[in-house]
């Protein structure tokens, strides 16, 4: 069932803390001191995660913001995308660092891997972007 989220919502960890669960299924009531201090609550309960991106997204476009709708879309998917890879995608979306296969072989493994198409479809827009601008490395991934 979808939830109808409104700006009004924001904050959801004050205006909608039934909303929100840690990684490991906890309510945002369950994450205090006490509990972190038993040990109860663990450094995984404190990443965000990825429904709790949707619903931010779903905030931000329901406010007409619809590139940071899409952000937090991007980002929920990337929660499932080890962060050594991250930074090896980001460093090869810089303009001059990967030839257009480079980026094609990039956005098969976020969708075949990690089932991220909205991450895939903006590396094959800035591959598009880079072509036209020439600012795409030569297949030997030199430019």
């Amino acid at each position: 069932m979808t939830v109808d989220l409104t700006p009004a919502d924001y904050p959801l960890s004050i205006n909608r803390p039934e909303l929100l669960r840690t990684p490991t299924g906890k309510a945002l009531a369950d994450i205090t001191m006490a509990a972190v201090v038993s040990g109860e609550v663990t450094a995984e309960d404190l990443r965000v995660t990825p429904e709790t991106l949707v619903l931010q997204g779903r905030i931000a476009e329901s406010a007409g913001r619809r590139q940071l709708g899409e952000n937090c879309r991007r980002a929920a998917e990337m929660t499932a995308i080890p962060d050594a890879e991250v930074l090896a995608m980001y460093n090869a979306l810089r303009p001059n660092a990967s030839s257009a296969a480079q980026l094609e072989e990039i956005a098969t493994r976020l969708e075949g891997t990690y089932s991220a198409t909205t991450c895939a479809a903006l590396v094959r827009e800035a591959a598009e972007v880079y072509a036209a601008r020439n600012l795409l490395a030569d297949d030997s991934g030199e430019f």
